[in-house]
């Protein structure tokens, strides 16, 4: 198999230097994500734009972890539910909701169920749900713009899921401690 880098300042592509440069800024660090995404410096200005995107959705910031979540879950990201896991710590995401997310159990809350539900199906079914779908979705309070919302994040995730399975990322040091592996609850794709 062909080994990905995990680049630094020194030997990114040339184009790609400011982006590693921006992240550090952004960040505090460059994670080993966009260290290893660097090597296609497009691929890694299209994420940094859909990651600035993401964070001005509708989405609560409970509703964007559990998306999140979700999509990584599927994708069985092990990079992206370490970092999310970190993320949500950080952002004072309820640590029920976090723990319901890893380990693919109900929420408390209703509305999380049949957000992470529907948000599933869209990645499951490529976007191809149903009107029935649909409408329960937004018979639990959700909206028309939450459903093409999704769409984005299933982007921003797709984009960092995918690198990271190619790369084969580590964990950065800062969310190491949140490593995580797939619940037997949820079927490997």
């Amino acid at each position: 198999m062909t080994r990905f880098q995990l680049h630094t300042r020194d030997t990114a592509p040339e184009d790609g230097k400011a982006l590693i440069e921006k992240a550090e800024k952004s960040y505090g660090f460059v994670p080993n994500l966009i260290a290893g995404m660097i090597e296609a410096p497009a691929t890694t200005e299209a994420y940094m734009a859909l990651s600035r995107a993401v964070m001005k959705m509708s989405f609560t910031p409970t509703e964007r972890h559990v998306v999140w979540f979700a999509i990584n879950s599927y994708h069985n990201c092990t990079y992206c539910m370490a970092g999310h896991t970190r993320i949500a710590h950080g952002e004072k995401i309820a640590q029920d909701v976090i723990d319901a997310s890893r380990n693919n159990t109900p929420f408390a809350e209703d509305r999380l169920n049949v957000l992470r539900t529907f948000t599933l199906a869209m990645v499951e079914n490529r976007g191809w749900v149903d009107e029935a779908a649909i409408d329960a979705f937004m018979a639990a309070g959700f909206t028309k713009r939450n459903v093409i919302e999704i769409v984005g994040v299933i982007a921003h995730k797709v984009i960092s899921n995918y690198t990271n399975h190619l790369v084969e990322t580590p964990s950065d040091p800062h969310s190491s401690q949140y490593a995580w592996t797939r619940p037997d609850n949820m079927a490997a794709e």
